[in-house]
């Protein structure tokens, strides 16, 4: 896989965020010259900061994806020869909250880069990222395939399943102006550095360093949680496949063990940090979620021949020692391109 990145022009969207962050890491040590638009990182703790990712872009421009204009323009400065499309409202509550942004946002602010990807000389592939929430989960609790419907109770849900559908008609409308343009659907990753809101991990971390009860919403529900690492894997291998010019317009990453439960999650925590979790469920009214989500990721595996290199354990016993690391005040930069090379590069 290096050898295809090594000297590539790349643009990501999303690359202040915590999925963008160890992904701009990545190509970085493959030896992409990358390009990153985003808006500013959350206030607080960061994966931006706390890998120090401005020290490896080409270029690092802080903008609304909304705006169609400006990102046509540092698209066509950029000149990339790949687009990998992860900026989003990525928030489920905040989807309750703000319906009207999270659609412009998740929906609006993909048609903005697929309008800015037409006509682009050199461009050999993009990735759009949206969601394994794209699907209409009827609660059977089977795992979706990529040929399933699509659908979304909840804002966000639909937000980006509405996304699916605008690249899927951009595909069939311009795409004699457009690359290879794929969807990447992957389901709940953990790893270092993520510290959003109403989030598993990262309230987990929260609570633990400040001495307080976990508060969970829905204990037993089930969600298919894997790595960062080996998702970005799976777009990255997605990307050389398009620019090559086979792969399918839609592909899942999901965990080879399969899905499990939050209260799952924390016995592995426990386990790999040596300490009890102490938690409580929510009483009362939680905002509606799906109970059981899984995915069936066999197209992958046939596709791209990817698999998951970490297990559902190791994932979360790679995520505990990371924010361990942190807690200690220990840079986190070397640490983290050691697993890089370890898991995307090997």
């Amino acid at each position: 896989m290096t050898d295809f990145w090594r000297g590539r022009r790349v643009v990501v969207t999303g690359h202040t965020g915590f999925k963008g962050s160890w992904l701009c890491r990545a190509l970085h040590g493959m030896g992409a010259t990358v390009t990153g638009v985003a808006l500013d990182p959350r206030p607080g703790p960061s994966a931006f900061a706390a890998l120090a990712v401005g020290s490896v872009l080409e270029a690092d421009h802080r903008v609304d994806i909304r705006d169609g204009a400006t990102v046509a323009r540092l698209l066509r400065a950029a000149r990339p020869e790949v687009v990998l499309h992860l900026a989003a409202q990525a928030f489920v509550g905040d989807g309750y909250r703000d319906p009207a942004g999270t659609f412009a946002t998740n929906l609006g602010g993909t048609v903005a880069v697929l309008d800015a990807m037409r006509g682009l000389p050199g461009l050999r592939a993009a990735v759009i990222v949206t969601s394994d929430k794209v699907y209409a989960n009827d609660g059977a609790g089977r795992a979706f395939a990529e040929g399933d419907r699509l659908g979304g109770a909840d804002p966000y849900s639909a937000s980006k399943a509405a996304a699916e559908l605008a690249v899927a008609s951009w595909r069939a409308s311009f795409g004699h102006e457009l690359p290879p343009i794929a969807t990447a659907r992957a389901g709940n990753v953990i790893g270092g550095g993520d510290f959003g809101t109403e989030r598993l991990v990262p309230d987990l971390v929260r609570a633990m360093v400040a001495g307080q009860t976990l508060m969970l919403r829905r204990p037993d529900a089930t969600r298919p949680f894997q790595h960062v690492l080996d998702v970005l894997r799976g777009y990255l291998m997605l990307a050389e496949r398009l620019a090559m010019g086979d792969a399918p317009a839609a592909m899942n990453f999901g965990p080879r063990d399969g899905e499990l439960s939050v209260r799952g999650l924390l016995g592995h925590w426990e386990a790999a940090a040596g300490m009890r979790v102490d938690w409580q469920a929510v009483e009362g009214p939680v905002m509606e979620e799906s109970k059981r989500l899984a995915l069936d990721s066999s197209l992958a595996e046939r596709a791209l021949g990817w698999a998951p290199r970490l297990d559902t354990p190791r994932a979360i016993a790679e995520t505990a020692a990371w924010y361990a690391a942190w807690q200690r005040g220990e840079g986190m930069v070397d640490a983290t391109d050691a697993a890089i090379r370890a898991v995307v590069m090997a």
